[in-house]
């Protein structure tokens, strides 16, 4: 009598091979999971088909979304109790399934919420009420200044030039800021949104520019009715549909100073902060899309036949799948550490956040590409929603910062590590 016993099969939840997840967190998990199939892919489906200045009108899917979204009650209130550790791990149960349903309705949650988010970091009473209710959006590109914007340190640009200034600058008098040029074409919810952040350069009366040529900036919460508020059309795009993007106008833009949440002696740091924070939600929305894209994948391989058998039950498929299930892992594993340091370190740095979103990007992007290599031709097909996830994936690739610039960036800071403190020295 045989005596052998089978090895029995791993546990595994919604997000892989993970054991970390308390009761509560997995019942987010589930709860989140059943919206983002139930709500957000039927719904982003509906969106990604509409011309782009169908798709965001009242009554269209897109305000069904958010409507329902509310209904969720997702909103920073409810982590408030929560511990640093404890934030950063919920937010990427929550946001990883949120991009699994769909990574542009993600990206226009996040940002809708960020002007009163940041509002109550401030603790002033006015901008909260201000932003309470509203969707958002964050404005911090223009026509000429994209990756310049990420610049921390001077020695990053070329010798002898002067920071940019760009195409939207804020003008500081005595009680009040006027605000002109406009956003770049890629603002997020910019369509929509009816409240900003604006995060761009400032006079504060004595010019744009310190003894060094950084510019000066800040950080302006801005209602988006007041009058000189105009908007370009929302962005025909390749990828990301459901999220609208579209340039915003500003013609002597009048607000009370006290509606400046940074400025000229805080701006910097508090800029940093702001990035690094919010910067670890790609990473998170990259996890999402690449295991929706396996997923996908490896559903299909257990329906289609070739050579008289189903494709995985090829060795050759089953090597892909090991590959794509090992890249699938890493990504979540790489955008929980940098949310979790960055959360928890006293010095959060967004240069390591940037390295996030470059690595589960680029990763994102193999995952994607090879998912849709084992659909063959019918992934080129919009009849299988493999293909809008390669094209949601390419967007990501640019988004939030081009991955080369990012990793461009982490490179400099592990330069500045080992000169300043030391560190990597035997």
């Amino acid at each position: 009598m045989s005596t052998r016993h089978e090895v029995p099969l791993p546990l595994v939840g919604l997000s892989g091979f993970d054991v970390s997840l308390s009761e509560e967190e997995q019942g987010v998990q589930e709860m989140i999971h059943r919206f983002a199939r139930d709500v957000m892919r039927p719904l982003a489906r509906e969106l990604d088909r509409l011309p782009a200045e169908e798709a965001y009108q009242p009554g269209s899917p897109f305000w069904a979304f958010h409507g329902e979204m509310l209904k969720l009650g997702l909103g920073p209130e409810a982590m408030t109790d929560l511990t640093a550790a404890q934030r950063a791990s919920l937010e990427g149960i929550v946001i990883e399934e949120l991009a699994w349903g769909d990574a542009g309705l993600t990206v226009s949650a996040g940002v809708g919420g960020l002007p009163l988010e940041m509002a109550r970091a401030s603790g002033q009473q006015e901008l909260i009420e201000l932003c309470e209710g509203k969707l958002g959006c964050w404005c911090a590109t223009q026509p000429d200044r994209g990756s310049d914007g990420l610049i921390l340190y001077s020695e990053e640009r070329y010798p002898g030039s002067k920071g940019n200034k760009g195409n939207l600058q804020a003008t500081f008098k005595a009680d009040e800021i006027i605000i002109n040029g406009q956003t770049s074409a890629w603002v997020s919810n910019g369509p929509v949104a009816q409240v900003g952040l604006l995060d761009i350069v400032a006079d504060y009366g004595d010019g744009f520019y310190d003894e060094h040529g950084n510019t000066y900036g800040c950080n302006i919460i801005v209602p988006l009715d007041l009058p000189g508020i105009s908007r370009g059309k929302p962005l025909e795009k390749l990828g990301k549909r459901p999220l609208p993007q579209g340039e915003i106008y500003f013609d002597n833009v009048k607000v009370p100073r006290r509606f400046a949440i940074a400025t000229r002696d805080d701006y910097e740091l508090k800029h940093a902060h702001a990035w690094a924070q919010a910067g670890t939600a790609m990473s998170h929305i990259a996890s999402g899309l690449a295991r929706a894209a396996f997923e996908l994948a490896l559903a299909y391989v257990h329906e289609r036949k070739q050579g008289g058998a189903l494709l995985a039950s090829h060795q050759l498929t089953q090597h892909r799948l090991g590959g794509l299930g090992m890249k699938v892992e890493a990504i979540r594993a790489m955008a929980r550490h940098v949310a979790h340091y960055t959360k928890c370190s006293p010095r959060p740095h967004p240069y390591f956040t940037a390295s996030g979103k470059a690595f589960c990007c680029s990763e994102l992007m193999n995952v994607v590409n090879e998912s849709l290599q084992l659909f063959g031709g019918n992934g080129l097909t919009r009849e299988y929603p493999i293909e809008k996830l390669l094209r949601d994936a390419r967007a990501m690739q640019i988004e939030d910062g081009e991955n080369n610039i990012l990793q461009m960036h982490y490179g400099h800071l592990l330069s500045l590590l080992h000169q300043q403190e030391g560190w990597g020295r035997a």
